[in-house]
Order: C-alpha cells, then sequence, then structure tokens
C-alpha cells in the first residue's frame, strides 16, 4: 500500500530534511516514529528537501508499506512517536499507485516572514527573518517582477545545488505586509537549493535602497552567484508546500498556514 502524509514540523533544531548519520534531522525522526508505528522499518520520499533551521508546514511524503492501518491511525498513531515540534497533519491513501511525492508535484511553495525592526526578535525569534532599515514594499515588487517566469536563476544557486538544471519557472511573488511583519510568498515548478534565501537577500538589498530595483534584472542576466547578494538567513523561511493534480486528492492546506502571519 502507498501512504501519503502532510507533515508539519518547526525546523530550528534539525540540521535539515535529508536523513544524516547523527540523526537529527526531520526525516530521521519521522521514519524512526513511523517504523516503530508500523513494526516494520519505513524509508519515506519527500516532496522537496528544507534545509538547517527551514520549518515546513505543509510537506508531503509517501512511501509504500505491508502494514495494514486505518488513514486517521497514520495521523494520531505517528504523532505519538514524535518530538512536539514534528507533527502528522494528514494521511491519504492515493488512488494512483504511481503517485510520488515529489516527481507528480506540479509546483512548490515557500513563504518568508520577516521582521522590520530597530530590534532584533525575541518572541519570534527562529520563526522570522530580521532587518533593521526600511523597507520599501514598491521597490521590492518592482525588482520581484523581474524574476517572473523561466529563466536561468545560476544566480541564486549554491555551489552544493544537485540540480540538473539552474532553468525554473517561477510563477508568482506576492508581497505583503502586516505591521512590522513582510511576508514575501514564492511559487515555482521546483527551487534549487538557496534559491529563495537569495532571492530574499536581493529584495532586501533593494528594498533598503543599497541597489535598484532594475538591478536584479542585471543579477539574473549574469548567471552568476558572484553577481547576487549574500544568502539571507534561514529564520522565517517556510516550505508551504507542494501541490498536485486534484485527482491524487492530497491536501494543500493545514492550520499553520493561518498561524503565520
Amino acid at each position: 500500500m502507498r501512504v501519503a502524509l502532510g507533515v508539519s514540523y518547526r525546523g530550528q533544531g534539525y540540521t535539515g530534511w535529508q536523513s544524516q548519520p547523527h540523526g537529527r534531522t526531520v526525516q530521521d525522526k519521522l521514519e524512526a516514529a513511523l517504523s516503530q508505528f508500523a513494526d516494520t522499518p519505513i524509508r519515506t520520499m519527500c516532496a522537496g528537501r528544507t534545509d538547517t533551521g527551514v520549518h515546513g508546514l505543509n510537506q508531503v511524503i509517501h512511501f509504500d508499506t505491508e502494514a495494514v492501518r486505518e488513514p486517521f491511525s497514520w495521523v494520531r498513531g505517528v504523532n505519538r512517536y514524535l518530538p512536539p515540534d514534528i507533527a502528522i497533519q494528514w494521511s491519504v491513501f492515493p488512488e494512483d499507485p504511481q503517485f510520488h511525492a515529489r516527481n507528480s508535484a506540479q509546483g512548490r511553495r515557500y513563504a518568508y516572514l520577516v521582521l522590520e525592526s530597530a530590534v532584533r526578535p525575541a518572541i519570534e525569534a527562529g520563526a522570522a527573518g530580521w532587518v533593521f532599515r526600511p523597507l520599501d514594499g514598491d521597490a521590492k515588487r518592482e525588482a520581484a517582477a523581474l524574476l517572473i517566469g523561466e529563466h536561468d536563476f545560476s544566480s541564486f544557486r549554491s555551489a552544493e545545488c544537485q540540480a540538473a538544471s539552474p532553468v525554473k519557472t517561477l510563477r508568482g511573488i506576492e508581497i505583503h505586509r502586516r505591521g512590522a511583519y513582510w511576508r514575501f510568498e514564492f511559487d515555482a515548478s521546483a527551487f534549487l537549493h538557496h534559491m529563495v534565501r537569495n532571492i530574499m537577500g536581493c529584495l532586501v538589498a533593494v528594498g533598503s535602497g543599497t541597489k535598484p530595483p532594475a538591478w536584479m534584472a542585471e543579477v539574473v542576466a549574469a548567471k552568476s552567484r558572484d553577481a547576487a547578494a549574500p544568502t539571507f538567513m534561514p529564520d522565517g523561511l517556510y516550505f508551504v508546500g507542494p501541490y498536485y493534480d486534484p485527482r491524487h486528492g492530497i491536501p494543500d492546506r493545514v492550520a499553520a498556514m493561518d498561524w503565520l502571519p
């Protein structure tokens, strides 16, 4: 049986999603809980790997198992064995046996929450990025518009990126403000390693007046990481989740999406 699950997690206490020998990753904790609940080893495939400190709202995973459980049992039963900052949100038995959490995704979404304040965050430490200079929303939106569409995003790609091609389609960037907080929303076919954090570094540079909006087009055209701003902090970055053809019946919303300002 193929099972698909939605997972939410706070990334501060983990060295990213992908399993590591030291075991301090989200995948390691999740697979240990799944294996304990199912009483058999379980290995998972996720929709998109996240880095150290990056949070997940609706990370989608799938796995195959011979263990027979009701859908709600995969939620409540597995959560019993998970730490407080990781929780299964839903479970689905895909009708299509070929459903694949990564390969079946039509796109992926990220959100970045940034506090604009003269004083560093405390309550929201790790849950929000921070800038102490005022940001110009119109300038950021003008620069972001230059990234929409299919481009070679080599300028926003980390040296460790394993993607076969730097060409991706960025479908949308929305920028909103609520009080002292800025929320950036990214929608793309797929993302390169550190792509969102590197774009954020450039948007903050434009928003703070260090660079003009038109500079973003120069960064894209350069196809060189050296042309872009430094990588922005992981604090405040959320993998909102992937989305699929409706026929798969995969939920694209969880409660935490309403919590995030």
